[in-house]
């Protein structure tokens, strides 16, 4: 089992520091400037106000277009559910700190 270290990823303009074995921090960061790219085209869009809202309706959307596609592998869900824990432990950690 290899070392975890603390990643630090942007999303929009808001930095959520993240545990992640050194061999997925490239994986980490793609998938943080994914997320960050959906959730300012939701906000650009004008009809979705608030950063938890903006992050439910990109996950929303993220999600969907992963099981729309036919060559999912089937670790997927297991991929999914660890990428949803990663999420809600950032999230429940920036509460903490502006809370």
């Amino acid at each position: 089992m290899s070392e975890k270290e603390t990643v630090a990823v942007n999303i929009l303009d808001k930095e959520y520091l993240v545990a992640s074995p050194e061999e997925e921090k490239g994986g980490l960061e793609q998938s943080a400037r994914y997320l960050d790219e959906k959730m300012r085209e939701i906000r650009a869009n004008g009809r979705v106000f608030g950063t938890e809202r903006i992050a439910v309706m990109a996950a929303l959307n993220i999600t969907h277009e992963l099981l729309q596609r036919s060559d999912m592998p089937a670790s997927a869900e297991a991929t999914l559910q660890e990428i949803d824990r990663r999420v809600s432990e950032a999230l429940e950690n920036s509460h903490k700190e502006t809370g």
